[in-house]
């Protein structure tokens, strides 16, 4: 399997081969393939990630822009369920990102 400084390598060497007016549908067929595929399990991600915000919002009858507001206030204690809650949300403004820039247009 190769690492990620691999992958970006060659992600690169093919945006230099596109660059120098090289074309292959196979590539941009594939390329499109991976995209959809990396949004539908980025997006199944943010799904998941939402579904446990909600059983935290549900058990301190608190919603998330309140939580986050009282947790960085300090306001909340350390009680390990708000750190938990703030590293799922962490974790849910992430993919969020992710799934922006996956949906994307290309420039």
């Amino acid at each position: 399997m190769a690492t990620s400084q691999e992958t970006l390598r060659r992600i690169q060497s093919l945006e230099q081969l596109y660059r120098s007016g090289y074309h292959s549908e196979t590539i941009d067929a594939t390329i499109d393939k991976l995209v959809a595929m990396e949004r539908a399990r980025v997006a199944q991600e943010v799904t998941r990630l939402e579904e446990v915000l909600r059983q935290f919002e549900q058990r301190y009858q608190l919603d998330l822009a309140a939580f986050h507001t009282q947790f960085e206030a300090g306001e909340l204690g350390d009680e390990a369920d708000f750190f938990e809650w703030s590293a799922f949300y962490r974790m849910w403004l992430s993919t969020q990102e992710q799934l922006k820039l996956l949906k994307a247009p290309v420039a």
